[in-house]
């Protein structure tokens, strides 16, 4: 017998488990109960999410045809209003059933899985598919209320905390004659005690980056975004006449585009799958494909995507043999080779989407990849045959992108033969963990040899691992692969995760399910994370999607409570700690670098598991991601500069 195990004794407690032990979550206290299923977290992410549930339904109706504006408001007082032009959630009585006496619309409030979009006519393609949208907000919100303007009337109903009506709908008057005449207003307030971890305040430039993206993908449709907050007050209308035309010249605005024209096809088939695809290439080296179904980011691609890329990669090789431009005995382009550069924004409407998982990442509809394929082959063909310049443009880039590869081939096989002589493979300032398990293991990638040491040894030896870097890595953004396998710092980086790189990458064969940037809390410190986090987004996406990519969050403040020194993560934890502590007279140290900690205060603060706060890494709009990234660090100042001052109300940390 194990010293952890002990024999039942007469004096131990005998428990009964039986029906009375079994607990029933009723109506909506499954979400209170575990709120994470279904808005993913209880951060600042799964507050937003609360605003996307309530404009997706918005968005259906408006690609139902009956919606043609959505305005959505941050109130002074903390709440968010949605309301939209459309049909107006039905407000009439169940006539039968569980249900008896409430009206359509409360059932939608308080039942999960109830909706229009799981049978009938309401709706032949829609975006929320679970059912559980709006219920989950009026789960989650401290007040909510719903307000319908239909068959001349206007409704209106409360929820109080956690979704419980006070009282039935009712009408309160009669709609406007004139400008919105039906539609739906939901006015929620997030509740704190769910949302304690970051609070409730929405943030407006993640609330535009969303609205934007619908109104690319749903031309012609109006949103308008209004701010009520004090010092924050703004207005900003999103509508485009061109659609994912408008995408993709926004999305290559901060670049350099390849030509001026963007292409452009729709299509449509009997079963009613639906096709709208904008394309066009930069001179840049990064590809830029974003797939949407039914209005939902599928940032893991599936089958729409798949369709799109087979048929570029064989309708660009036939022009390019057809023109003369690849020779008899030159290989094929690759699809990697053609596709570097490109944007393109692939959205698709069908009637009975599957997507994996409640995350709707990837679309899994095989019929989709096909009519995606041949609609593309055909258009495209056309195309490229109706504007040779253009054409002609991406043959030469594709055959440049070629000789790159070929390049940094060599140049990945001098490292893996240099590896391979070297013995164990790894960088020689790699000092590796001895777990061999890629789940607990833990790179650390630390700006400076000090630092280095420093982390060394507050390391645990076991599961974390020590990559020291000097100084600022290569900015990917701006550095084709081949020029890029050159650097030492970038080689280090790959040959240490151990998984490739570029279009090679594997993500199953990472040495380590947690990268942590490890670097000062100033400016250079910040600069060397972004051109990290760079480099992760471009070369090893996977790893980032995988949620394999985390921040360290080393203190930025120190201050003395007593003999006890207490280290403070940021301005927030400053502020909180001042009101608990109103009469702290003790200065706060501003601390600059890790070099500034020994070895013990870096592993209570910033290394060891039970103290330490980590910032996991995600990338929930990749297309959004892929601008900013190219705005960021790209070569177009002008925007650079208009991002920052645009986004400058938002920023909570700034460090001068």
């Amino acid at each position: 017998m194990s010293a952890d195990t002990k024999p039942a004794t007469s004096n131990q407690p005998k428990g009964s488990y039986g029906a009375k032990d079994i607990q029933v979550l009723e109506g909506l206290d499954p979400v209170r109960k575990r709120p994470g299923m279904y808005i993913g977290s209880t951060g600042l992410q799964g507050l937003h999410h609360l605003i996307w549930e309530v404009v997706d339904n918005a968005v259906d109706e408006a690609m139902a045809g009956y919606c043609d504006r959505i305005g959505v408001t941050m109130l002074a007082d903390g709440g968010c209003r949605v309301d939209d032009n459309g049909r107006g959630i039905p407000v009439d009585p169940y006539k039968t059933g569980q249900h008896k006496g409430k009206s359509a619309a409360e059932v939608v409030l308080t039942v999960l899985h109830a909706g229009g979009k799981f049978g009938g006519e309401g709706y032949k393609v829609s975006g929320g598919l679970h059912g559980v949208g709006v219920s989950v907000v009026n789960a989650l919100s401290e007040r909510l209320t719903i307000e319908v303007d239909r068959d001349g009337k206007h409704w209106f109903q409360e929820y109080a905390k956690g979704g419980e009506p006070q009282g039935k709908m009712k009408t309160v008057g009669d709609s406007p004659k004139r400008g919105r005449t039906t539609g739906t207003t939901i006015t929620f307030w997030p509740d704190p005690t769910v949302f304690q971890a970051e609070g409730t305040e929405f943030v407006a430039r993640t609330v535009l980056e969303r609205l934007q993206t619908m109104a690319f993908l749903n031309k012609g449709l109006e949103i308008v975004f209004a701010d009520e907050r004090p010092e924050r007050e703004q207005t900003i209308t999103y509508q485009y006449k061109g659609g994912l035309v408008d995408f993709v010249k926004h999305m290559n605005a901060s670049k350099d585009p390849l030509f001026s024209k963007v292409c452009n096809y729709e299509d449509e088939d009997e079963d009613g799958q639906m096709l709208d695809i904008a394309l066009q290439w930069n001179t840049g080296y990064h590809e830029g494909i974003h797939g949407y179904a039914n209005g939902i980011s599928t940032i893991e691609g599936g089958m729409h995507v798949e369709g799109f890329r087979t048929a570029l990669t064989s309708v660009v090789n036939k022009y390019a043999r057809e023109k003369n431009l690849l020779k008899e005995k030159d290989p094929n382009l690759t699809g990697e080779d053609i596709r570097e550069g490109l944007t393109a924004i692939i959205s698709v409407k069908l009637r009975e989407p599957q997507f994996e998982g409640q995350t709707k990442a990837k679309l899994g509809n095989v019929p989709m990849r096909s009519f995606v394929q041949k609609v593309t082959y055909e258009r495209m063909g056309e195309w490229l045959s109706e504007n040779p310049p253009e054409a002609n443009k991406v043959v030469k880039k594709g055959l440049a992108a070629a000789q790159a590869r070929v390049a940094a081939k060599n140049a990945r096989n001098a490292i893996r033969r240099k590896t391979a002589l070297s013995g164990a493979g790894m960088p020689d300032k790699l000092k590796d963990c001895s777990s061999k398990n890629a789940d607990e293991s833990e790179l650390f990638i630390v700006e400076g040899d000090s630092a280095g040491g420093t982390a060394l040894d507050a390391r645990d030896p076991r599961t974390q691992a020590i990559l020291p870097i000097r100084g600022k890595i290569l900015n990917v953004e701006r550095a084709r692969i081949d020029k890029m396998m050159k650097n030492n710092e970038i080689q280090a980086l790959i040959t240490a995760i151990g998984a490739g790189v570029g279009e090679e990458f594997e993500v199953d064969k990472a040495r380590y399910h947690k990268i942590i940037a490890l670097c000062d809390a100033d400016v250079d410190g910040s600069h060397i994370r972004t051109l990290l986090l760079t480099f992760f987004f471009r070369q090893m996406r996977d790893m980032v999607e995988a949620g394999y990519v985390y921040i360290a969050q080393p203190p930025l403040f120190s201050t003395e409570v007593g003999k006890e020194k207490i280290y403070l993560k940021d301005e927030i934890a400053k502020s909180a700690f001042l009101e608990e502590r109103p009469n702290h007279k003790k200065e706060f140290a501003r601390l600059k670098g890790l070099g500034e900690m020994d070895w013990e205060e870096l592993k209570s603060t910033t290394m060891d598991h039970e103290t330490r706060t980590l910032l996991q890494v995600t990338v929930e709009e990749a297309a959004e991601a892929d601008m900013i990234m190219s705005v960021l660090m790209g070569d177009n100042v002008e925007s650079r500069r208009e991002f920052i001052t645009t986004n400058a109300r938002d920023v909570r940390n700034l460090d001068f």
